[in-house]
């Protein structure tokens, strides 16, 4: 496999002049200046799932070369004005991926505290437990589930996290940090092409697949307990990554305080909020919907339709901000959500908010936040998850500009 001279020379450079915000991000914890890889292999009592394995590298109109002034001979034109996209600090990799996820079985789980904010994954039955601890310090796991090569992803800095479908016709693709932004958002590259990626909507943005955009899986961020509860025998990600984290604590305290400005964004923020408003948001045949969270909190249960889709939000207390104090589990109480097409039992379901669950006005069923019957007459079906983002508004307004808004 071959990676170009360009990757090969910015993975080399010092972390010395990265920005304050993401050093502390990518630190390893031994005042390491250079990318580092993974120090030790998991230890006994993880689980390792089988993967399957990526495509060959063939990098030949490199997007991070190109994004860093490089030649563009050859090159789709870009989707993004290359001014918009900014150094993180890092070079690529200096936030590292975790390319071998170890999990640990739920039951075995010591680490996460009840309120701490996990990403449920659930690819046909295969489910998954993503701790927000974890990926606030890697932003990307390569992983298989459900036999699917998939990349769960995370972004701090709009508190974002996608699943994407990592192949690409006949490729199998893995993402690694590019240590760039776009509207202060994740900027992925695939290591097959180089291509860069956005981690908001999907697309390759610079490189040779511009213009590509990646199959979504839906992502729930919800309480550790919630999950537990849910899937006692699913896996979780383990904190035995090979690198060395200070796993639990927040690199980015007070960053989501509703007065603070976004890191390295200068684009206009929409005046309807401020620009760390939080916002659930969901996109679908390029129509957009975005609802404030406080508009949720209020309701607890909205209706909506979407691109002639009927959709139903959910919002429940009980998950702590991941990005408030310096603990991830210390955070403010900011809740979680969940958005789901309302059918069930071959019926069409409209729902209520009851004290801690959800319950159905044509069976009386109660469902939990994750769309799970767990009493009644439709206990044991589950609802369709349908992708979406729980973000700030200043990234949901500038990469959907044209979205409606429930509670203007």
């Amino acid at each position: 496999m071959v990676t170009s001279p360009f990757l090969r020379r910015r993975r080399s450079r010092a972390l010395a002049l990265a920005l304050p915000l993401l050093i502390t991000a990518c630190s390893s914890g031994d005042d390491s200046a250079s990318v580092d890889t993974p120090s030790t292999p998991p230890t006994s009592g993880t689980v390792t799932v089988t993967q399957v394995a990526p495509s060959p590298h063939n990098v030949t109109l490199s997007g991070l070369e190109i994004a860093s002034g490089g030649s563009a001979d050859g090159a789709p034109t870009p989707l993004v004005d290359l001014v918009e996209i900014r150094s993180g600090g890092p070079p690529p990799d200096g936030i590292p991926s975790i390319d071998e996820p170890a999990f640990v079985p739920a039951a075995d789980v010591d680490f996460l505290a009840d309120n701490e904010p996990i990403l449920a994954v659930d690819i046909d039955g295969d489910v998954r437990a993503y701790p927000v601890q974890i990926l606030m310090w890697h932003e990307i796991v390569n992983d298989t589930v459900g036999d699917i090569p998939v990349a769960v992803t995370y972004c701090p800095l709009c508190n974002s996290a996608v699943a994407y479908d990592r192949r690409i016709d006949d490729r199998i693709m893995e993402f690694g940090t590019s240590g760039l932004l776009w509207n202060s958002a994740l900027v992925m590259y695939d290591r097959q092409t180089e291509t860069l990626w956005s981690h908001f909507t999907g697309q390759g943005i610079v490189g040779e697949l511009t213009g590509v955009e990646l199959d979504t899986f839906a992502v729930a961020t919800v309480p550790w307990q919630v999950w537990r509860d849910a899937n006692p025998d699913g896996l979780v990600l383990s904190r035995d990554t090979g690198f060395d984290r200070d796993y639990g604590r927040n690199p980015y305290p007070g960053y989501d305080d509703i007065n603070n400005e976004p890191f390295l964004f200068e684009g206009e923020v929409d005046g309807r909020y401020t620009a760390m408003t939080r916002i659930a948001g969901v996109e679908r045949d390029g129509e957009a919907l975005g609802v404030p969270l406080v508009t949720l909190r209020a309701e607890r249960v909205l209706a909506a339709d979407l691109a002639g889709t009927e959709l139903v939000f959910f919002w429940e207390p009980g998950t702590a901000s991941a990005l408030d104090a310096s603990d991830v589990a210390g955070g403010d109480d900011i809740g979680a959500t969940g958005v789901f097409i309302p059918r069930a039992g071959g019926q069409a379901l409209t729902f209520s908010a009851g004290p801690d669950k959800f319950v159905d006005d044509q069976t009386g069923s109660t469902w939990n936040l994750l769309g799970n019957a767990v009493a009644g007459p439709l206990a044991g079906t589950k609802l369709e998850a349908v992708p979406h983002v729980d973000t700030f508004w200043f990234a949901w307004s500038a990469f959907r500009p044209d979205s409606a808004i429930i509670g203007e």
